[in-house]
């Protein structure tokens, strides 16, 4: 089975690049929302850590956004009590995908919590800042403070591209990312 990690910036187009390689993906983002509505055992950490902001349960992450913008910090404390769980989730995909050829993971952390492995095949996403800043203005939820935020919480992009076993360029057209991903798909299955 061949693991393929996206990684790259925020808002560069991760997830859309992940879906494109037409095996199973595992979503970080998507996998923590369904953990805020449906984990009461999480939700009692998080009040318990942060009983002023997180106070109801599904957890609202309107809530988790207001905890990390009184304190950077706690930033650490949400991962700490969300990232055992999500570990978890990952290792029952990767057991329920045991057959595929290939599956990918989408997960903004995943060199920062050390979840890849050696076998490994890391892929940057790159896009320019521009264009992933404009793209990320047309969020309903973008804050500019959180994205400040996430974005210090995680290894520098230099090193991130410098890890990477390929670069895809996401100019954020369909088109060509999906031929990029094509073309990759090729060269890995032909290694």
């Amino acid at each position: 089975m061949i693991k393929i990690g996206i990684v790259g910036d925020i808002g560069s187009g991760k997830s859309f690049v992940a879906k494109q390689f037409g095996y199973p993906v595992f979503n970080a983002d998507v996998e923590v929302a369904r953990i805020y509505k449906k984990d009461r055992n999480c939700f009692i950490k998080l009040n318990k850590e942060f009983p002023k902001q997180v106070t109801t349960f599904p957890v609202n992450k309107k809530e988790i956004t207001k905890s990390i913008l009184s304190n950077p910090k706690n930033l650490k404390k949400i991962i700490k009590i969300v990232h055992p769980l999500v570990r978890k989730k990952m290792n029952k995909f990767i057991y329920q995908n045991r057959n595929k050829k290939m599956i990918i993971f989408d997960i903004p952390l995943l060199l920062e919590n050390n979840l890849n492995k050696s076998d490994y095949v890391l892929v940057f996403v790159q896009a320019k800042k521009e264009k992933i800043i404009n793209k990320l203005k047309k969020r309903n939820n973008f804050d500019s403070r959180i994205f400040r935020i996430l974005r210090k919480s995680q290894l520098p992009l230099v090193y991130k591209k410098k890890k990477s076993n390929f670069i895809i360029n996401n100019n954020f057209s369909k088109k060509s990312v999906k031929k990029s991903v094509k073309l990759l798909k090729n060269i890995i299955f032909n290694q």
